[in-house]
Parts: C-alpha cells; sequence; structure tokens
C-alpha cells in the first residue's frame, strides 16, 4: 500500500491549518515512528523518518509518496559468527537461557539459522548475539527494540504467561492467535531422563526424535553451541533464477526433485565453451578440436570421480537417468536374460524404472517381481530376500523415492542380489545432488543419473557399469565416434565408453555438468546433505500443523521430499493456490503411480528441497497452507 508523507504543504492544501481534530505535523511523526518501531524488528520507517534539518519544498510540489511493504519488517536470518571460540567444556546449547526466559524448543534448524542464538558460556563483556526466540523469525525476537510486540513463548506455566501488547493492526488478533497456534503445536516433547531409551516416534520420524535436543543430531556435537558451516545466502546468489517474481512474489522454487536450477558458474561455462571451445571432439587435429576434447573427456574424468568409479573407462554420457536404465535393458538385458528368467524391482520405483524392464520382460518371456514397501514408505527386505532365486539376473532399484523421499538401503539389496547370482543396478537421479554417492562401496554394477538433478543442463547423464561388465556388453546403437573399423562386410568396436557413445553426443552440456560436479564438490557434499537434512526437519514439522494434511511416506530415513494431501482441496487446487504465492510445488502422481496407489491416493502435492532453499520459504508455504485449512475447499 502507499501512505502520503504528512507534509505541512499538504495540511495547507486541505485548507491552509490542520482541520480540526487532527494532530499537527509533529504529532502525526512521532505516532507513526512509535508504529513502526513496535513491529517485530521494526524501526522507524523511511516514509516517516523526520530529517535532521527540516528541507522546506516549493508549494506546488506534490506530497512525497513511499511505498510501505509490511512483508519487509521483520529481517532476514542469516548465520553469524559465534562471539567467542567455543571451548569443548561448555555444555550443549541452551536458546534462552542466556536472557533468562525459558528454554525455546530446537527444533532441528539449518545451522545458518542455530548460529545465529546466542552462545552459551560468553564472557559478559562480549557483545551478546541476537537470535529469534524461536525458529520461526515471524514469532518475534529477543531484544529490546521488539520485546514489546514480540510474542511470548509458548509457557504451559501460568505465572510465566506474558500476553503481548496490541498494535492494533486489521486482522492482528486472528494472526496472533494463528501464530501462537503454530508454536504451541511445535513444541516438542521433553527429552528423555539421561540413561533412558529414546521413545520410538509412532510417526516413523527419525529426523523428529533427533532435532528435540541438538546433543541428540548427529551432526551437532554433544557440547558446545551449534557451529555455522553453511552460508544458504551466499548459495542463493550464485543462482540467478532466484532472483524471479511470479505473481508479483519472489520464486520460491520447491520443485527441486523434478529439476533443480543452475549456478552461475555452470551457465558461465557453457557460455565459455561456445564462445572459445565448439567443436566435435575426437577425430580432429586442429586446436578447437583439442579443446572440446579435453573439456569433454574432462566432464568424464568429474564424473568417475564423483560416484568413486574405478576409472573413467566406466562412464558413459547418455541423455538421462531414463536413457541410462534403456540402455542397460537392451544391451545387458537383451544379452542376458532368457525365458522364465526373472527382473527384480521396488514398488518405489519411477515409471523410468519399471517401463523398461516390463518391455524386456515382454519380449523374452521373462517375469517381473516387485519389492513391496511398508506403511511408512521403506522396502522390505526380508520380503525382498523371499523373491530372490537361482532365476533372478538382474535387481534394479532406486537409491531415493522422488515420489516419497524415502532412501534406500541400496547396500543390503546389492549385496543380497550379489548372493543369489545376479547383477543390480542403481538408480541414483534423486540421490545425487542430497548425499554422497560412491558406487564402488555400493557394490552397484551400474548406476544412473540425470544431470538436471544436479544442478546441470538437461539432456545430459552418465551410465556407471564395472568395466568387466561393459566389456561383454554389445553396442545399442550404432553410427560413427563408436567404432574402430568398418567394411561393408563387418564392423569392429571400440571399447567401453566409447562403443555406447554413437553419434555427436551432447558435448557441451556433458562440460556444464562437469562444472556443476566442480561447484557442489567446492561447498561439500556433506554440508549440503547437513543443511538439506535439517531443513526438512524443519519443513516436516510446520507441515504436521496444518490441519487435514496427510504426509505420504514416512520412513525413518529420507531425502528432500515431502509429499501430502490436504483435506478439501484436490492436490492441482493446491498447487494453483500455492503458485498464486509464487511458490512451485509438483502436483500429480510424479511417474511413480504404482507407489501412490500403495497408499491410496492417485495424486499428491510435493514439495522437494535442495541446499538453496531456507526456513523463510518454509515459513511462507506452510502459512499458506495454513490458510487454505481454514478455507476447507472453499477457495476454489
Amino acid at each position: 500500500m502507499t501512505i502520503p508523507t504528512p507534509t505541512s504543504e499538504g495540511l495547507v492544501a486541505l485548507g491552509g491549518a490542520a482541520p480540526a481534530g487532527l494532530p499537527d505535523e509533529l504529532t502525526l511523526a512521532r505516532l507513526a515512528g512509535e508504529f513502526f518501531a513496535a513491529l517485530p524488528g521494526g524501526g522507524p520507517s523511511p516514509a516517516f523518518a523526520r530529517p535532521e534539518v527540516p528541507v522546506q519544498a516549493p508549494a506546488q510540489a506534490p506530497a512525497q509518496v513511499q511505498e510501505i511493504r509490511l512483508g519487509d519488517v521483520s529481517p532476514r536470518l542469516s548465520a553469524l559468527a559465534p562471539a567467542t571460540p567455543v571451548e569443548a567444556t561448555q555444555q550443549p546449547l541452551d536458546r534462552g537461557a542466556a536472557a533468562g526466559r525459558p528454554a525455546a524448543p530446537v527444533f532441528g534448524v539449518p545451522e545458518a539459522y542455530a548460529a545465529a542464538l546466542p552462545v552459551v558460556g560468553t564472557p559478559p563483556q562480549a557483545p551478546a548475539q541476537v537470535a529469534p526466540s524461536t525458529p520461526y523469525y515471524f514469532l518475534g525476537e529477543s531484544g529490546a527494540a521488539s520485546s514489546s510486540a514480540a510474542l511470548p513463548l509458548p509457557d504451559s506455566r501460568a505465572e510465566n504467561r506474558v500476553e503481548p501488547q496490541s498494535l492494533g493492526l486489521p486482522g492482528e488478533a486472528e494472526l496472533r492467535g494463528l501464530l501462537a497456534e503454530i508454536a504451541g503445536a511445535r513444541t516438542p516433547a521433553e527429552a528423555p531422563a539421561a540413561g533412558h531409551a529414546k521413545a520410538t516416534n509412532p510417526g516413523h520420524f527419525y529426523f523428529l526424535d533427533q532435532a528435540d535436543h541438538p546433543a541428540r543430531n548427529s551432526h551437532v556435537p554433544a557440547q558446545g553451541p551449534i557451529q555455522a558451516g553453511f552460508d544458504v545466502q551466499a548459495v542463493r546468489r550464485d543462482f540467478p533464477i532466484l532472483q524471479e517474481r511470479v505473481n508479483g512474489k519472489p520464486l520460491i522454487w520447491f520443485d527441486n526433485a523434478a529439476t533443480t536450477h543452475k549456478p552461475r558458474q555452470v551457465i558461465e561455462r557453457l557460455a565459455y565453451f561456445y564462445e572459445h571451445e565448439n567443436s566435435n571432439i575426437h577425430r580432429a587435429a586442429h586446436e578447437l578440436a583439442a579443446r572440446a576434447t579435453d573439456a569433454y573427456e574432462g566432464a568424464r574424468n568429474k564424473v568417475a570421480r564423483f560416484l568413486g568409479a574405478a576409472s573413467s573407462d566406466e562412464i558413459i554420457f547418455v541423455r538421462g537417468a531414463t536413457e541410462g536404465i534403456n540402455l542397460i535393458a537392451k544391451t545387458w538385458g537383451w544379452q542376458n536374460v532368457g525365458e522364465g528368467d526373472e527382473i527384480i524391482v521396488s514398488n518405489l520405483e519411477h515409471h523410468a524404472n519399471i517401463v523398461p524392464w516390463q518391455q524386456l520382460a515382454a519380449a523374452k518371456g521373462a517375469r517381473l517381481k516387485v519389492i513391496p514397501v511398508d506403511d511408512s514408505g521403506q522396502v522390505l527386505l526380508d520380503e525382498y530376500r523371499k523373491l530372490l532365486t537361482p532365476r533372478t539376473k538382474i535387481v534394479s532399484v532406486t537409491q531415493v523415492s522422488n515420489a516419497l523421499g524415502t532412501v534406500v538401503p541400496v547396500r543390503e539389496i546389492v549385496a543380497l542380489a550379489h548372493q543369489a547370482g545376479a547383477v543390480a543396478l542403481v538408480d541414483g537421479a534423486q540421490s545425487v545432488s542430497h548425499m554422497r554417492v560412491n558406487v564402488q562401496e555400493i557394490g552397484a554394477d551400474f548406476f544412473v543419473f540425470s544431470g538436471h538433478k544436479v544442478f546441470a543442463p538437461t539432456g545430459i547423464g552418465a551410465v556407471y557399469g564395472k568395466k568387466a561388465i561393459l566389456e561383454n556388453m554389445p553396442p545399442w546403437q550404432g553410427g560413427g565416434n563408436m567404432i574402430a573399423d568398418v567394411t561393408f562386410e563387418k564392423t569392429l568396436y571400440h571399447g567401453a565408453p566409447a562403443r555406447f557413445e554413437a553419434g555427436t553426443g551432447n558435448i557441451a552440456d556433458a562440460v556444464g555438468l562437469g562444472a556443476a560436479i566442480d561447484y557442489v564438490e567446492r561447498i561439500g557434499m556433506e554440508s549440503i546433505a547437513r543443511y538439506e537434512h535439517d531443513l526438512l526437519v524443519y519443513a516436516t514439522r510446520g507441515l504436521l500443523t496444518v490441519p487435514g494434511l496427510k504426509l505420504i511416506g514416512t520412513a525413518r530415513d529420507k531425502a528432500s521430499v515431502l509429499s501430502f494431501v490436504l483435506d478439501g482441496y484436490r492436490t492441482d487446487e493446491v498447487g494453483r493456490a500455492l503458485n498464486e504465492e509464487g511458490i512451485a510445488v509438483r502436483s500429480g502422481h510424479h511417474c511413480a503411480q504404482p507407489i501412490l496407489r500403495r497408499f491410496g491416493q492417485e495424486t499428491t502435492v510435493r514439495p522437494s528441497l535442495a541446499f538453496y532453499n531456507t526456513c523463510e520459504e518454509v515459513d511462507t508455504l506452510v502459512a499458506v497452507l495454513h490458510r487454505l485449512a481454514r478455507g476447507k475447499g472453499r477457495a476454489r
């Protein structure tokens, strides 16, 4: 909204003097300043700031107009360095204790937020670190400037209740009631006493169990405060598209399981390739061919290192995970699967890891068997063991479910497949951007992933295959680049990986994939995994406060996916409502219809997280869902 700044000229224009009952200019300015200072995180509004030296404007000049964005009154939270070095003897972080108020609950928020909390044990002379009284910044701040307007911490003891001062804002009572309800619902149960076993979470959210207290988080030291190890705002500055606005609102990209955005480093690497290196590869003697070949093969080396492969000869460039699985089914599968043989997949699979095996089974007379999942969405290993027989030829499973976020125990699945004499394929499309992968530790015979899921361009991906297996596989396409010699009588093929890369490959985007790998490795996959884990905890807690919202997929091990349905709404209605607020989520079956039907759903709403998402964005998502829940399907 816009509010004209009161001026003496404006009052004269109304009739020369201030009308009866209207405060003079000084009083208006003072009242406005007090109003804005009372808002959470507020201070004097620029629209009402009084200059040190009054400046007289020309009589004919219109009143100055300033735009006041009430949504900006709360400051963004960012990582703060500890005021003093952390000593190993310090006690675990106690929110609020240093400020003389009851300790606020710990929600497992990302380190960049938790690092802004007061450091326990800081010497009195050190400057205090101001921090939000709860992880939800809009619930108020602990600071003298905003203490009158901040919402109090939920406390069941009557003597400790503090009634917030009313600011007289429109809708204030409703807003405070909602926020108080959210804050109360998010208060975790008290930690079990020392020496007692931790109770099993009935909802199977292992990360909610661990989030109740920092000492129980595996990545948080038992002694000393949480350290800032990840600057999400610095990461966000690397992604130009995050500055976009949708329907007048800042873009919030929660559709990362469908595709991820590209950092400036990848975009600039692509531009550099086309400006300085563009050429076909391998077969020319000129300078640009050498540059392009070096860049392309350099990217192959980076993929091999990224996956922990033994050699770059084990890496085949393809368009993505879908093409990779089809390549394996139509080469190794066609060569090794026969009538009466068995192919095993899990109930969690993307269509890309179902359809190629169905096609192969139909063509060869083989049988497709499915590993079932439990009610949380995790595969049942005991049932899997029963499916394995001497006729099992290949087991093909995802490492992370794109529909539920379940992290599958692929090492155990691969080991059991090998014991039965079968080979194993792991679909890593949803895992490589969230966790460190080492194909040799997993033991997989094949591993596939798509570049666009890991901040690289679309149209590029990779297949890892053990060298001994690749060397015995026939090519699946014919053309240039993959041949050693051709006559009209016969063709001799190169060894792997060249024999599987017929024609001109996607050279530039392979180079872009290498740049994306460089980018995430500079940040560190461990840091990314730790931040995203905490953000998932934070988002899960937020969604669980929304009345009528049901999470689909509650496995103890999850990664970055929050699939849900909301009472009173079709999933596409929720998706459209979120889009109106600039929030991008996927609503539909996510190319994983069998697993959704296992839970009685045809579609879900699927927010999915990446390391450039923030708690503030989660807050916006939760607030919109609360508004929809109050409407109970009326806003269609």
